[in-house]
């Protein structure tokens, strides 16, 4: 007896794709949700790109490169091109990897990077996003101690994440039209000010600029903060739709370049002079509105802090799934499916963003740390794009032409920002680093550890278990006895569980049952297959379930359970004399096998690394049991040596 069902009826897949339809629901959802990192960059682009003296050359060609950035790299390279690249409808850079990683090996590396630059992007973005709306007080009030407030918002940003944002996500959308409805007005209301300063549409003055002003390429670096929410358009895509994002797009690119028009045009009204640390979205504004102003910015903010720590949570989850991250623990506070809090990540990111305004003081310094991470994460997007590409059967010519043109502008964006390592560009290259270790340890120990995993077949030990399950002699240990196993193949289980059965300590049991958990490349499935291996004494399930589902093997499991009991193909009655004659069901107890490094090793030196490095991060979190959702008041986690080499040629000498 084998087949395969469903877990669910097919209604939460037609729910997760309701939103994604186009309509004017899924665009205030889209406009709430993706556009909150890059639709803050007003708050500050200009702001970098003219650090001194204020002169022609440098607005129009500021604004100019900012215009041709965001048609190039957000507008063609991402919303018109890389949204195709979708899997299942879901979006982001682990998404696209699942789509083209057996087409090499090295492309985890590619991910793993590109996944890590993202994530530290996420520690740098609240600060800098809130700091900037913040720091407008001080037009009003010179000498309020600004990154306090920072702070305290931050910290009351992160503690809600418990909760669930589906309460407040409700207002996003409306806040977030709001905020671009007023970056348009004021652009307007600046450019009739001073309207010669269209011609920075023409692409000459961004030449000008990089070519002919004294330092003007590495003033790339300042021009790109511009775009580095782009990737935040491609990560959330299963949230929003392709159609909702490519018709809000065209709503949020018009805003943001009024108001970039309409800052370039204060800044030429005031040629010649020195900013003296004047934000121009801030003086652009007039003095009644200033206040209000501020207060719509930094509602926006926030919105855009909350977009990235929701991402970074989705990334963590996507990594655990991808086996590129520890299993720690995920919860699921709300209904809403797809929205998940992850308890270790949250806490981190808080820590780090208290960090960064404590250390950086001034959103200026922190423009130092940010942006070279994420033109990172988009060079490997690039690379990964290139390869999807390929499965598409897509011309040669034009995947070396995309490669060629995409390769070297983010090359020019990532060697402009390099400029930025010395003044706080480490900090983003430090975090990213320290991901990237963790998630390369955790990627090659588990290749190490599916190595090392002796499995064997099931079939010569099914007697054995049958004889066990009725040998009166030894104390029944369960009535129904789980296993969880990493087997792929039906056909076998770990020599580890078997040893743990009959050997370590005898396990009777009426019924066993052998547990495998799949993780598709597709982010809904949620599929079970049961292989009957002994007639009513043990059954093999195996879960498929997609990299975005909830792991929550004890309900899944007690949903097979009551399927195979309607279907009257397992008597789950408990077998003890006085329970059976009532009909109680038996009890179900789980067990885990838990690694540990044996000292009966030896093994080569960069693996003897990674092992150790692998088992030190393994102790400050959660046991397995936790990740998959099972119910602790019957589990038992057994620890099992993981042997690397044993050790051999011991030189112990008898004495007499």
């Amino acid at each position: 007896m084998s087949d395969t069902k469903t877990l669910a009826d097919g209604k939460a897949g037609s729910a997760h794709h309701a939103h994604t339809a186009i309509s004017t629901a899924g665009l205030l959802i889209a406009l709430g949700i993706i556009y909150g990192d890059i639709g803050t960059s007003p708050l500050y682009v200009m702001k970098a790109i003219v650090p001194g003296v204020i002169t022609r050359d440098l607005v129009y060609g500021g604004i100019s490169a900012v215009l041709w950035t965001l048609t190039l790299q957000t507008t063609v390279k991402y919303v018109l091109l890389t949204l195709n690249a979708d899997n299942n409808g879901e979006g982001g850079i682990f998404s696209l990897y699942a789509l083209v990683r057996r087409r090499g090996g090295w492309l985890s590396a590619v991910a793993i990077v590109g996944g890590a630059a993202l994530l530290a992007d996420g520690v740098i973005t609240p600060p800098i996003s809130v700091s900037s709306a913040i720091e407008g007080l001080e037009t009003v009030y010179p000498h309020l101690p600004t990154q306090y407030i920072v702070i305290a918002i931050l910290c009351g940003l992160f503690l809600l994440q418990s909760f669930g944002t589906q309460i407040v996500g409700k207002a996003f959308g409306p806040i977030m039209f709001l905020w671009f409805t007023m970056l348009a007005v004021l652009g307007v209301y600046g450019i009739a000010q001073y309207p010669g300063i269209l011609q920075a549409i023409n692409p000459y003055y961004a030449y000008n600029m990089l070519v002919n002003t004294p330092g003007g390429f590495w003033l790339l670096g300042a021009v790109f903060l511009c775009t580095t929410g782009a990737e935040a358009l491609y990560s959330d895509l299963g949230h929003c739709g392709k159609g909702n994002i490519r018709i809000s797009w065209t709503f949020v690119k018009l805003c943001l370049l009024l108001n970039y028009f309409g800052q370039g045009a204060w800044l030429m009204n005031h040629e010649g002079q020195a900013l003296a640390g004047k934000n121009p979205f801030f003086a652009l504004m007039p003095e009644w509105f200033l206040l209000i102003g501020i207060g719509i910015a930094t509602i926006a903010a926030i919105i855009a802090s909350q977009a990235l720590i929701t991402g970074s949570f989705t990334l963590v989850a996507e990594a655990i799934r991808l086996n590129m991250w520890p299993k720690v623990k995920l919860n699921y506070p709300t209904d809403v499916k797809g929205q998940l809090y992850v308890p270790s990540m949250n806490r981190l990111l808080l820590l780090g963003c208290i960090a960064v305004v404590l250390y950086f003081q001034k959103s200026e310094n922190m423009e130092a740390a940010y942006g070279l991470a994420i033109t990172i994460t988009m060079l490997m997007t690039t690379l990964l794009l290139s390869m999807w590409l390929r499965t598409k059967r897509v011309p040669m010519a034009l995947i070396v032409l995309f490669v060629l043109v995409y390769g070297g502008i983010e090359g020019s964006f990532l060697v402009a920002n390099l400029i930025k390592f010395p003044h706080g560009g480490w900090v983003s290259v430090a975090i990213s680093l320290c991901l990237i270790a963790v998630m390369y340890v955790w990627l090659r120990a588990y290749y190490i550890k599916r190595r090392l995993t002796e499995f064997v077949r099931i079939d010569p030990y099914m007697d054995a278990l049958k004889e066990l399950s009725n040998d009166d002699s030894i104390p029944k240990y369960a009535t129904h006895l789980v296993f969880m196993s990493s087997a792929e193949r039906q056909t076998e289980i770990e020599s580890k569980i078997i040893y743990s059965i009959f050997q370590k300590r005898p396990k009777r049991a009426d019924i066993y049952w052998f547990v495998h958990v799949d993780t598709t490349d597709e982010p809904y499935t949620m599929e079970y297959k049961v292989t009957e291996l002994a007639p009513n004494d043990a059954f093999r399930v195996t879960f498929r379930l997609g990299f975005r589902v909830e792991q929550r093997i004890n309900l899944y499991f007690r949903k097979v359970v009551e399927d195979l009991v309607r279907n009257k193909e397992v008597d789950i009655t408990s077998r003890y004399e006085s329970l059976s004659k009532q009909h109680v069901t038996g009890d179900f107890r789980f067990v885990v096998l838990e690694k540990f490094l044996s000292v009966e090793n030896e093994f080569p030196f960069v693996e003897n690394l990674v092992m150790q490095a692998y088992f030190y991060i393994k102790q400050f979190i959660a046991s397995e049991d936790k990740y998959f959702g099972l119910d602790t008041s019957s589990v038992k986690i057994e620890k099992v040596p993981l042997i690397i080499t044993p050790t051999r040629n011991v030189s112990l000498k008898r004495v007499y």
